[in-house]
């Protein structure tokens, strides 16, 4: 089998069991471990595989441009929003988390809800100027122009200040393994802190999330309540329900 053929065997078959063990592969084609290694490093550079220690997980395709996000699993995102949009409760202080998930929760919002909004994304404030009883809390900081929201000291230090009922999380991996990761270390550390911030928070995994893997963790699963996903990967859902997490299934 030639290096590329190779290469296409290991995509097709992480794609169907979610993960690669790389000793287990070079035993099965019959090749070294450090050939499989190699191919791994050159998925991985390539984009289209997450390594890990031992192996490589499938990446996660939500790490593309904000622009790109926009047009990426829209229908699964809607989905998803209208089933978030529930946890939101009259009165309460809720932060919203950047991401295009997130703006279509905030879309999604009905326009006479009452509550306070927290957010580090301009879009996401700029969508909810047409819900007049919601008031709109922007953190400031450096624009971090690939995920459209603020970054950084500033947003660090503002997001002190927050005191939240509800945290909606937007990540770019959600596996059972390997946890909730996303594509940027400050970013990953702006969610910490919100999430910290918030009596409960809930993570937003449109399909093409679960069972993907980004290269930061972002909080332990037993820092959330629980996932909302619209996917159709029993296994998936199955895998994370038997580590205590629940899982509100979206339509």
């Amino acid at each position: 089998m030639l290096a590329a053929q190779r290469r296409d065997w290991l995509l097709a078959r992480m794609a169907r069991d979610g993960r690669l063990v790389a000793k287990d592969v070079a035993a099965e084609l019959g090749v070294s471990e450090d050939s499989v290694r190699r191919d791994l490093r050159d998925l991985a550079a390539a984009g289209l595989c997450q390594r890990v220690y031992g192996g490589a997980l499938p990446a996660s395709p939500a790490v593309a441009d904000y622009a790109a996000r926009t047009r990426l699993a829209t229908d699964s995102k809607e989905r998803v929003a209208r089933r978030a949009v529930h946890l939101v409760q009259p009165g309460s202080t809720v932060v919203l988390d950047g991401g295009t998930t997130t703006l279509a929760v905030a879309r999604a919002l009905p326009p006479d809800l009452a509550c306070t909004v927290v957010t580090h994304s301009p879009t996401i404030a700029v969508a909810l100027l047409d819900h007049p009883s919601v008031d709109v809390f922007v953190l400031g900081g450096r624009l971090f122009k690939h995920s459209a929201v603020t970054c950084g000291a500033a947003t660090a230090e503002a997001a002190q200040t927050v005191s939240a009922d509800l945290f909606l999380l937007g990540v770019t991996g959600v596996h059972p393994e390997r946890g909730l990761t996303t594509g940027d270390p400050d970013e990953a550390a702006v969610k910490r802190l919100l999430a910290g911030r918030s009596a409960e928070t809930w993570v937003l995994a449109s399909a093409e999330k679960v069972g993907a893997a980004s290269p930061y963790g972002v909080v332990p699963w037993d820092a959330v309540a629980g996932v909302v996903t619209d996917t159709d990967d029993d296994g998936a859902v199955g895998a994370l329900e038997q580590r205590g997490v629940r899982v509100l299934r979206a339509d």
